[in-house]
């Protein structure tokens, strides 16, 4: 998407005009140094505490993982003649007289322990735990004031579940954050209009959601987008453009107020925005503001700026406004500011095949990630999906448990790091995939093996992450060579014990201990 100029009318927010729109009923926008323009945003400055958590975990849960069908279910629920409209007709009927509001209702979360997950997470090495807020389904996890029907405390569990966690995050000393998605929920809903997604507060009457308008949820009174004829064309209406509908000035405020209510209730660390740039960008500057409450409260109230926006798609200059996430990727250089992959070990939203099929992502290959977006500057938001009642199964459970094991032996390695002079070399590096839209690189490229070489640097210690055992035993170094680094001593992290090396011109070699570490596919070199 090209950049739209910071100076379009309207995008700065003056005094008098956040007086006006409080006056009119919005809320207020925190004052503090940072306007709702690019420009102002572009001096933010990635906090210390982000760039030495590392990794965080990712609650991507609410309603659409009742059905236990997979990601997006509450669109494909009305696609007629897909795999989920024909699964929803099975288990629940026509979706013009069960539709997914509905879903929702069933809905009831009743083995959700915040407490116990969260835990489970710090123990995996997690600094920083994110939770769903809402998702396109447009459905808010919390007591919602600007969405006082359609949230967790009045339909399905009945509960404040982004309280829940957050107290549950704090609790166990880890870093909390949202992720919010209900922008597209005017274009995305667009499926639903054959069959509920057009009802209104009137049609409730002698049903279970009479007094609660549809409407509400599903945003759908408005024209209807051009109708995409594939995924490239889609990708535009994301973007706002190529035909979507425009939001209305309402919806948009509706979203802006929704949003600082949720910031203000909870305190986030961490916004995660599943947007291009920010969310209705360039339709409303509503992201920009959004971004720029996020930025001036969280430093009138800690004295310094510690709060993280991510966002995807991002050009150069957005690129200093914000974190930018990638999405099931990853870049194939150092980045220059930090930076995030965002991935799931299944589907994003629960899914029973994955688990029948045993397809979860091994620890293996969670681990190889963290190590990869490490060294270069990034950061691994891994999501663990939750099933619709609140609990995560076995399968999941030991992938996680394993990680933790892993992390608790070469956790020196991937903690407070920096990216050394170059990322890593070896097979990998020759081949990498480039990045599609969000990212969606992932996958693409070799499996990593033991010539792969991830590096990270602390203090004056280098760690060669070697993402294998190799069968003789020998590393050899390349970027290690004889007048690259002066290496004084060589030692297995988690064991401390010197190992044998040669430092010549072409390399540095190292001799393995002969008992390889229980989980070997990734150990850690710390070289000084």
């Amino acid at each position: 998407m090209k950049h739209i100029a910071a100076a379009a009318p309207g995008l700065a927010l003056a005094p008098h005009a956040l007086a006006a729109r409080a006056r009119s009923g919005m809320e207020p926008m925190a004052s503090g140094p940072f306007q709702a323009d690019w420009n102002s945003l572009s001096s933010y400055e990635t906090p210390e505490w982000y760039r030495n958590a590392k990794f965080g975990i990712w609650a991507h849960w609410g309603p659409q993982c009742e059905p236990e069908f997979g990601d997006w279910y509450a669109r494909a629920m009305y696609e007629k003649d897909s795999e989920a409209y024909r699964y929803h007709l099975k288990k629940y009927g026509h979706p013009s007289v069960f539709g997914f509001k509905d879903v929702i209702h069933r809905w009831k979360a009743e083995r959700w322990d915040p407490e116990a997950l969260v835990a489970l997470y710090k123990q995996a090495g997690a600094r920083y735990f994110v939770a769903l807020a809402n998702h396109h389904d447009n459905f808010d996890l919390y007591a919602s004031k600007y969405q006082p029907q359609w949230n967790s405390t009045r339909i399905g569990p009945r509960k404040d579940l982004i309280a829940g966690w957050a107290k549950a995050a704090r609790n166990n000393g880890l870093r909390f954050g949202v992720s919010v998605h209900a922008s597209h929920a005017w274009t995305w809903y667009e499926t639903a209009r054959p069959y509920d997604g057009l009802l209104g507060k009137a049609q409730g009457k002698g049903k279970w959601w009479e007094g609660f308008d549809p409407q509400g949820l599903y945003e759908q009174v408005h024209p209807a987008s051009q109708r995409p004829a594939n995924h490239e064309a889609y990708q535009k209406q994301w973007e706002w453009q190529g035909g979507a509908a425009v939001p209305s000035k309402e919806y948009c405020e509706k979203f802006y107020n929704r949003t600082v209510d949720l910031i203000n209730s909870c305190d986030p660390d961490l916004v995660y925005f599943d947007d291009t740039a920010l969310p209705l960008w360039p339709v409303s500057d509503v992201g920009l503001r959004l971004a720029a409450h996020l930025y001036n409260r969280s430093t009138a109230r800690k004295g310094r700026l510690e709060a993280v926006v991510n966002g995807k798609i991002l050009d150069a200059q957005q690129r200093k406004c914000m974190v930018w996430d990638i999405e099931r990727g990853q870049s194939n250089e150092i980045e220059p500011l930090p930076w995030q992959t965002c991935t799931c070990i299944g589907s994003w939203h629960y899914d029973r095949r994955v688990y029948d099929r045993k397809g979860y992502k091994s620890a293996q290959t969670v681990v190889h990630t963290l190590i990869d977006v490490v060294s270069k500057n990034g950061n691994l938001l891994l999501s663990v999906p939750v099933r619709g009642d609140g609990s995560i199964d076995e399968q999941e459970r030991a992938i996680v448990e394993e990680i933790g094991r892993w992390i608790a032996v070469n956790g020196e390695a991937i903690y407070d790091t920096r990216p050394w002079s170059q990322f890593g070399e070896g097979p990998s590096v020759e081949s990498a995939a480039p990045i599609s839209a969000q990212g969606f690189n992932e996958g693409k490229n070799k499996p990593f093996e033991a010539a792969d070489i991830r590096f990270t640097a602390k203090g004056d210690a280098v760690y060669a992450f070697v993402m294998g055992w190799p069968q003789d035993g020998k590393v050899s170094i390349k970027a290690m060579g004889s007048g690259k680094k002066t290496v004084s001593r060589v030692e297995l992290v988690g064991q401390g014990t010197p190992l044998p090396f040669t430092q010549r011109e072409g390399a540095l070699e190292v001799t393995l201990p002969a008992q390889p570490p229980v989980l070997a596919y990734a150990s850690a070199l710390k070289i000084v």
